[in-house]
């Protein structure tokens, strides 16, 4: 078990992951990811989360070792995603006097995942609810939709301590030595991204509460310099742009098609741009390009044509975009088509399902390779965006 301080009587009980190879079988992640979960030893103790089956076994020990003999009397499940819901079953075998908290939505889920008898082993939470234990209070505050329907948070009121469900985690085991705001933005706008509003709603909420240590599901506990996690996540939920630059998303099937974005992604140096992210989507992260699309205030996509469409690769991140709510952002285009080039048109067609995209002109179309003849396009694109 990590060796992490909250107090003396809240406990981290959770547990790293540095074997799993795609978190929610499709995020990479190198730095593993964490499972968290927490013990408040008081009159009445109680266990807020357990973690996901793949170090379940590994938890229970971290657990019990915490508990020291004790038996725990209340299950806090703030979200019953099974990297964090898998010991619920486990819990109410081991411990038959276990009564589980949550809310109405919680518990169809808890029958959804599992077959067991909960008949006189619930306490059903609603907004603004509260449970002593003794010296220490939980104040239950519904979370919709962050990132699941049945999501909640508590805040313990003694100690000023907000469990925050999924809010403000982050991919990364906890001894993973990197920057929080790198992978904390591709975790949240990969995961939680679609559901700006609900964040927003949840952060008028927080701003009312006395916080002093946020405990998220995954990631570090935080403790220091809140207004800086709190500001980032009022950004990225009203999907504001975070830093003003420029990011180049080619897709490109014999090299052409890069090569030509990375003369465009040059002369926007040249211009002036403050930052210019170039992103490679046949063979880089999609996770990471997602982010840095909504990092950026702007971009450009660079694209084939292919089979008469967008070559997939594009598509597909286009598709994620388009689910996670991209909006507010400035975009330009490149096509390349050796006969009959029609990506731009189509990648238009999908940008214009989106909120308040700004297509800027011209639009770059280039037969088959780059040359002198696409300079001024080029030049007239870089004006337009710089």
């Amino acid at each position: 078990m990590s060796d992490i301080s909250i107090s003396d009587k809240i406990l981290y009980i959770g547990v790293d992951d540095r074997d799993i190879d795609l978190f929610e079988s499709q995020y990479v992640v190198p730095e593993g990811v964490s499972y968290n979960s927490y013990l408040i030893l008081d009159d009445k103790i109680a266990v807020m989360d357990t973690a996901g089956a793949r170090k379940l076994d590994q938890w229970q020990e971290n657990l019990e070792k915490a508990l020291g003999g004790r038996t725990p009397d209340y299950l806090v499940v703030s979200h019953m995603e099974p990297d964090h819901g898998a010991g619920v079953q486990r819990m109410l075998e081991k411990y038959p006097s276990l009564t589980v908290v949550g809310n109405a939505k919680t518990f169809t889920m808890i029958g959804q995942f599992f077959d067991i008898d909960l008949n006189g082993r619930t306490l059903v939470v609603k907004e603004g609810d509260s449970l002593s234990l003794g010296t220490h209070t939980l104040n239950f505050y519904m979370a919709p939709m962050v990132h699941w329907p049945e999501v909640m948070v508590t805040y313990e009121s003694s100690e000023k301590v907000l469990f925050s469900a999924d809010g403000f985690g982050k991919f990364g085991a906890l001894d993973a030595e990197e920057d929080w705001a790198c992978e904390a933005r591709r975790y949240y706008f990969n995961i939680v991204g679609k559901y700006g509003p609900q964040v927003q709603a949840l952060l008028k909420k927080a701003a009312a509460l006395d916080i002093a240590v946020i405990c998220p599901l995954h990631g570090p506990i935080l403790k220091e310099n809140l207004g800086y996690y709190l500001d980032k996540y009022n950004t990225w939920s009203s999907y504001e742009p975070e830093d003003k630059g420029i990011l180049v998303a080619y897709a490109s099937i014999h090299g052409h098609t890069r090569e030509a974005a990375l003369k465009l992604a040059e002369s926007l140096k040249e211009a002036g741009a403050p930052k210019v992210a170039v992103t490679d989507l046949t063979r880089d992260d999609m996770a990471e390009a997602v982010e840095d699309a909504f990092r950026y205030d702007r971009m450009v996509l660079a694209a084939c044509t292919y089979d008469g469409g967008i070559f997939p690769v594009m598509e597909d991140f286009l598709h994620h975009l388009k689910a996670k709510n991209y909006q507010k952002r400035t975009v330009g285009l490149m096509e390349n088509g050796s006969w009959a080039p029609q990506a731009a048109k189509q990648m238009r067609a999908l940008l214009e399902t989106m909120k308040e995209i700004t297509v800027v002109e011209p639009v770059v179309s280039i037969r088959s390779s780059f040359k002198e003849a696409n300079v001024p396009q080029m030049e007239e694109l870089v004006g337009a965006l710089v």
